[in-house]
């Protein structure tokens, strides 16, 4: 019996949100499976949610995000921020469950394909140095580390910084929240030659109205990006 047979033996896998025994590592039990809110079908092509209707090669957007201009050129993702998915999301976010980043990286690879571009960058939403010191780590950041390591892809984690503290977010409005934003977001100044005319990929957990998004993709357009996509785990509902 080699080691990994071993390990198995004395820790078998367990499934990321319930903790039910199953087959694989990083893997979710049958019944979890079909109670995460995967996205499929018809989406978006500005925030990735589900749509109804049948895909017929053509864009189209939800209401939200013809109602809201997005500077980015495209968006998808991999979960609806209900139930299950939203359990996964405050796990990594709050919950120290930083093994999370790696399983829940494959979600969003495999929704990834109409965003990917030769030559392109990836980089996480930043999050403020005294939020980072209170939190110990950025989940925009694991999941950007785990992303591009899928997907062969250049990753620069503090290729966009916050220039000035933010309040929490969190139950604040639409307009409220992309106020709290404005210009709150540059790019690094050590990292502005690394992203002059190439296509970025810009990766967050969760997107609710598109504030902090939107700031991002501006601040990537300022420093010279060719293109902006966004890729986030998982997409709540709409805010007014």
């Amino acid at each position: 019996m080699n080691l990994q047979s071993v390990l198995r033996a004395i820790y078998p896998p367990h499934c990321l949100t319930c903790n039910e025994l199953t087959e694989t590592e990083f893997a979710l039990c049958g019944r979890c499976w079909a109670e995460t809110p995967f996205v499929s079908g018809l989406v978006c092509d500005a925030c990735g949610t589900m749509l109804p209707g049948e895909e017929t090669g053509g864009t189209v957007l939800c209401d939200d995000c013809l109602q809201v201009a997005r500077p980015w050129d495209h968006g998808r993702t991999a979960l609806l921020y209900d139930g299950k998915g939203r359990r996964l999301v405050l796990a990594l976010k709050h919950g120290d469950r930083t093994d999370l980043a790696w399983p829940v990286s494959a979600w969003m690879a495999r929704v990834a394909g109409p965003l990917l571009r030769e030559g392109m960058l990836v980089a996480p939403v930043p999050l403020h140095w005294a939020r980072f010191l209170r939190r110990r780590y950025n989940q925009a950041a694991l999941l950007a580390d785990a992303l591009g390591r899928r997907l062969g892809l250049e990753v620069c984690p503090d290729l966009l910084q916050r220039s000035r503290r933010t309040p929490s977010l969190g139950g604040h409005s639409r307009r409220e929240r992309f106020e709290a934003l404005d210009h709150a977001i540059t790019v690094h100044p050590r990292r502005a030659g690394s992203l002059k005319d190439r296509p970025l990929l810009l990766i967050d957990d969760v997107m609710t109205t598109g504030a902090t998004l939107a700031a991002c993709t501006e601040a990537a357009r300022v420093g010279g990006a060719a293109e902006v996509n966004v890729l986030t785990l998982a997409r709540a509902g709409k805010r007014d």
